[in-house]
C-alpha cells in the first residue's frame, strides 16, 4: 500500500527540533558555528536586494571554482537538505524506482517516498567496517532502478567511501541507465586528503553539498548541487516552485565565506584535531561499546553490546543532561549517533557524563 503524503514526515528532523536539545549536547553533526566577529564581512558589502535570475552570479561562479566544475552544471540550493530534495525530483517520477545505502540519514527516505518513489536498500553493514560491497549494489538493483543513493562520508557512520568503489556503483547504474546521487556534505572534513567531488566520475553522477556542516556555517544554508547541464537546467525550473528568488544577503556572505574558506576550514581542522584525541580516549576506555573508528569527520556510530540505544539515550537525556541520536533513526535500535563537532569543553563534559549513564546502563 502507497503511503499518503500527507502523512510523510522526517521523524528525525522533529526529534532534532524538539528533542536533541540539552546542557551537554552530542547528538550535532556539524562544526561549531562561526560566531559574527569570526566572520569577514564589511556592512558597505552587503546587499538585501538584486536582480532576479538563475543564480547569483558571484556565488554560481566560486561555487563552480570550488568544485572544479562549468558554472553551467551548479545549481543554488537552501542547504544539503533542499539539494536532495530537488535533485531526487529531477531525477525520478512518481512511481520510479531509487536504491538506497542502509542506514542512511533518514531524510533521504522521507524525501524519495514524499515525491513518490518505490525505495530499495542495499546494506552498508557493521561488521564490514559499513563498506560498500559493490556486489552487494549489484544484487539489489533492477532493470527499472533509476537512481542510486549514497552518503560520502558516511551518514552516520563517518566513512570515507574510495574513488574505485564510487566508480563501480556508477558502472552499475550506467547497466541500467540510472544516475547516481551523492551526498557530500560532510567530505571536506577529510582536508587536505579530500578527493575530488564524485562529480568528476561521469555525467551519470549527481552530487549534493553546503557550506553547514564543515565550516560551521549552519546558519547561511549555502547549498549546492552539481548535475549535467540539461539536468541543472530541469532542476532550476523546479525549485521555481518553491522559491522565486534566495536572499541576496545570504549570497553576499556566502560569497565571502567562499572568499575566506580555508580560513574556517583552519578553524574546523583544528577543532577536529583537539575533539578526536578526547574521543579516542574515551573509546579507547570503553569496552561496552564497539565501534568503526572513521578517519575523518565529526560523527561515528558506536554500537552497545546490550540493550537498545532508545532506553539508553532516555537514561543519558533525563539523567545525564546529554543527548546523542538513537539509532532507531538509521534503522539500527542497538547503535547512537555521537558529534564531536562543538565546543571542546562541552564534549569532554558529555563524554564523562555518557561514560557514566553506560556505567548505569549496563549494570
Amino acid at each position: 500500500m502507497n503511503e499518503s503524503r500527507s502523512n510523510i514526515a522526517s521523524p528525525y528532523m522533529e526529534w532534532s527540533k524538539t528533542r536533541s536539545q540539552a546542557r551537554f549536547s552530542l547528538a550535532t553533526s556539524g562544526i561549531a558555528n562561526v560566531s559574527m566577529d569570526e566572520f569577514p564581512v564589511r556592512l558597505e558589502d552587503l546587499e538585501i536586494t538584486g536582480g532576479a535570475g538563475y543564480g547569483y552570479e558571484e556565488l554560481q561562479e566560486r561555487l563552480a571554482a570550488k568544485a572544479g566544475v562549468p558554472v553551467e552544471c551548479v545549481v543554488q540550493s537552501n542547504g544539503t537538505s533542499m539539494a536532495n530534495f530537488l535533485a531526487m525530483a529531477g531525477c525520478l517520477d512518481p512511481g520510479d524506482e531509487v536504491l538506497v545505502e542502509q542506514p542512511t540519514y533518514q531524510l533521504l527516505l522521507s524525501a524519495a517516498r514524499f515525491l513518490g518513489a518505490r525505495v530499495r536498500r542495499f546494506s552498508r553493514r557493521f561488521e564490514d567496517g559499513f563498506r560498500v560491497d559493490p556486489e552487494e549494489v549489484r544484487r539489489q538493483i533492477t532493470p527499472t532502478t533509476r537512481l542510486i543513493v549514497v552518503t560520502n562520508l558516511h551518514n552516520p557512520s563517518g566513512l570515507l567511501m574510495d574513488e574505485g568503489v564510487l566508480r563501480e556503483i556508477g558502472e552499475i547504474a550506467q547497466g541500467v541507465g540510472a544516475r547516481v546521487l551523492v551526498d557530500e556534505v560532510y567530505l571536506d572534513m577529510a582536508f587536505s586528503r579530500r578527493p575530488s567531488t564524485a562529480f568528476h566520475l561521469g555525467p551519470h553522477f549527481v552530487v549534493t553539498n553546503s557550506l553547514t556542516k564543515v565550516y560551521g556555517l549552519s546558519g547561511l544554508r549555502c547549498g549546492w548541487i552539481l548535475a549535467e547541464a540539461e539536468l541543472a537546467r530541469r532542476i532550476w525550473r523546479l525549485n521555481d516552485l518553491m522559491d522565486a528568488s534566495y536572499s541576496r544577503l545570504t549570497e553576499r556572505m556566502s560569497v565571502m565565506a567562499l572568499d575566506h574558506l580555508q580560513k574556517f576550514a583552519d578553524r574546523s581542522r583544528k577543532l577536529l584535531e583537539t575533539n578526536r584525541r578526547l574521543l579516542d580516549r574515551f573509546l579507547d576506555s570503553r569496552q561496552d561499546l564497539e565501534v568503526v573508528r572513521p578517519e575523518f569527520g565529526t560523527i561515528v556510530f558506536p554500537r552497545l553490546t546490550h540493550g537498545t540505544a532508545n532506553d539508553f539515550c532516555k537514561l543519558l537525556r533525563d539523567r545525564f543532561e546529554t543527548t546523542v541520536v538513537p539509532g532507531d533513526f538509521f534503522e539500527m535500535p542497538q547503535h547512537f549517533r555521537l558529534g564531536i563537532g562543538g565546543d571542546s569543553k562541552t564534549l569532554e563534559a558529555g563524554l564523562e557524563r555518557l561514560g557514566a549513564a553506560l556505567n548505569v546502563f549496563q549494570g
